[in-house]
């Protein structure tokens, strides 16, 4: 665990149900739980991976962080320039935009994420504009040298998105993220989209820009190749919790939740002997508008015990930084993928 002065985010249970309406009247008659009590933090200049199955809240979470919608209940503490920690999730709307420009946002779609109708110059410079850079000279300077720090040519700036590649346009995307000197990026699966070739390229360049800028990634994933290569801690989620969370050595070489070991089984392996060791989970994810009791995870785990069925187990630290919501994550012994 990190002392308090190094982290930058500190998350504590993180709730987000939306309603379920039905009837003339759109009377509620339930919630979905897409984001049940999640805590988490990170440290500042490191990246932590959210993963799991879609549909598990990752992007939800990602979109409580930056206040893009509002969390039901918890706890979001950023730490500012002054080094004060300010609780995001109670500040009113209007007490957020001034903050929103230490955290910023890389889009999962390259194609949707870009105005087809604005230029390079217009799209990466309308950050600085809304914040007050109004002299148009000082933003075609400054967004030249963003497009050179992401690896784009400068007189790129009067084109369209049209003109662009997907690997290109990422790094549009990530050079208007970059704009106004963010602390906090939170990637929204930003590679998922593109050609595994150019994947590399691109989580290389956000790795150097991280080294060079001091960045701090929340990077949203559902690729284990791509976290163990980008990520210094992962937390997994499942059904709007957090399950398990440690650094990626641990998560990879010895996880402690069954989730974990089933999510990591799947990760294609060069080897055809390995094949036969992969874990298929039986049944459907839970719906998390009407989720299991006890563990959610239980009607698909093959350990599950009677007290899995029962009660829902609390996040506990079975080892220093290695926190897991298992109640035999003490007993078990389960596989990893060992070291690449």
């Amino acid at each position: 665990m990190a002392t308090m002065d190094q982290i930058l985010l500190d998350v504590k249970g993180l709730q987000k149900f939306f309603p379920i309406r039905r009837g003339v009247l759109q009377k509620v008659v339930g919630y979905v739980r897409a984001v049940d009590d999640v805590t988490f933090y990170i440290n500042r200049g490191e990246t932590l991976s959210l993963v799991g199955e879609s549909g598990c809240g990752k992007t939800t979470t990602s979109r409580c962080v930056l206040r893009a919608i509002d969390p039901t209940a918890g706890q979001i503490h950023f730490r500012t320039d002054d080094g004060a920690m300010i609780d995001i999730a109670a500040l009113p709307e209007n007490k957020v935009q001034p903050l929103r420009r230490f955290m910023q946002m890389i889009f999962q779609d390259p194609f949707s994420s870009l105005n087809p109708r604005m230029t390079l110059l217009d799209i990466v410079g309308e950050p600085m504009l809304v914040n007050g850079m109004t002299d148009r000279q000082e933003r075609q300077e400054r967004v030249a040298e963003l497009l050179t720090l992401v690896g784009m040519r400068p007189e790129y700036m009067r084109r369209f998105p049209h003109a662009f590649s997907g690997g290109q346009r990422q790094r549009i995307g990530i050079a208007r993220a970059l704009a106004l000197n963010p602390q906090l990026v939170v990637a929204d699966e930003p590679v998922s989209a593109l050609d595994v070739s150019v994947q590399a390229q691109i989580l290389n360049l956000m790795l150097r820009l991280q080294e060079q800028l001091g960045l701090t990634y929340l990077f949203v994933a559902h690729d284990l190749s791509v976290v163990k290569h980008i990520s210094e801690r992962v937390a997994v989620m499942y059904v709007g919790r957090i399950v398990e969370m440690a650094t990626t050595e641990k998560i990879f070489g010895s996880p402690k939740h069954p989730y974990t070991e089933a999510l990591l089984s799947s990760v294609p392996k060069p080897d055809p002997r390995l094949r036969s060791q992969r874990i298929v989970l039986e049944g459907e994810v839970a719906d998390p508008a009407n989720p299991p009791t006890g563990c959610y995870f239980h009607p698909r785990c093959r350990y599950a015990a009677e007290i899995c069925r029962q009660e829902t187990p609390a996040q506990e630290e079975i080892e220093p930084g290695h926190y897991v919501a298992c109640h035999r994550a003490r007993e078990l012994s389960l596989r990893g993928i060992g070291k690449s």
